[in-house]
């Protein structure tokens, strides 16, 4: 690491501190995941800014305080299983690798799914597994999950999604319509099989889409 690049990550750290990260595994795993192989190689340089970056497929990596706000709501812990929603370039899946036993991550564009699968797999995040598919349908096959986060913005839950969340799990989704107030939420799933919702901070997210993209 180049003297430069190690206080791009001093900095980088700093500005998560200074945002009200407080959690200390979070933490770690944002020092731990080196960012610059997740964003498109013309923004290597600025990797570590605090800024939303386009990717692929009309997508983005989303900015790193907003990565590890999420990561800190969901409350992962070594023990769990998390179900993600938009696997993008598998930065939110690497944070998470840190935190969780295993994380299942659905991406609906093949081209993103594949690269970031391969992605993964060269910088030894052995406990993710990529998958090309639905994310509103989510993988029913492996459910229960402990933990669920999406990473794009419904009008509503997905039913599917609800339904995946185990007893006592928590699901984080940003919520409301592509142009207009976004919500991010943390719903927690009661015994009775109800939905606690609590409203966290305004976000910005691409909108979460039915299906699986046909040519990319």
């Amino acid at each position: 690491m180049t003297g430069d690049e190690s206080v791009q990550r001093m900095e980088f750290m700093l500005t998560l501190r200074r945002r009200g990260i407080t959690d200390q595994a979070v933490l770690r795993a944002m020092d731990e995941v080196p960012r610059e192989h997740f964003v498109d190689s013309r923004f290597a340089d600025f990797a570590y800014a605090d800024q939303a970056m386009p990717i692929a497929c009309g997508q983005t990596i989303s900015q790193p305080y907003i990565v590890a706000y999420m990561t800190e709501q969901l409350q992962a812990r070594s023990n769990h299983r998390v179900l993600e929603v938009g696997t993008g370039s598998g930065y939110q899946a690497a944070v998470l690798s840190r935190l969780a036993r295993e994380v299942i991550s659905i991406e609906r564009y093949r081209t993103l799914a594949d690269a970031a699968r391969a992605r993964l797999k060269t910088l030894a995040y052995n406990n993710v597994e990529v998958i090309s598919g639905d994310g509103f349908a989510g993988e029913p096959s492996r459910a229960p999950f402990d933990r669920i986060i999406v990473t794009a913005a419904a009008e509503s839950v997905p039913q599917a999604l609800t339904d995946q969340l185990a007893e006592d799990g928590i699901m984080v989704i940003p919520l409301g319509p592509p142009e207009g107030h976004q919500e991010l939420a943390r719903l927690t799933k009661t015994k009775g099989g109800w939905l606690q919702r609590d409203n966290l901070i305004p976000v910005r997210f691409v909108p979460l889409l039915p299906g699986k993209a046909r040519e990319l």
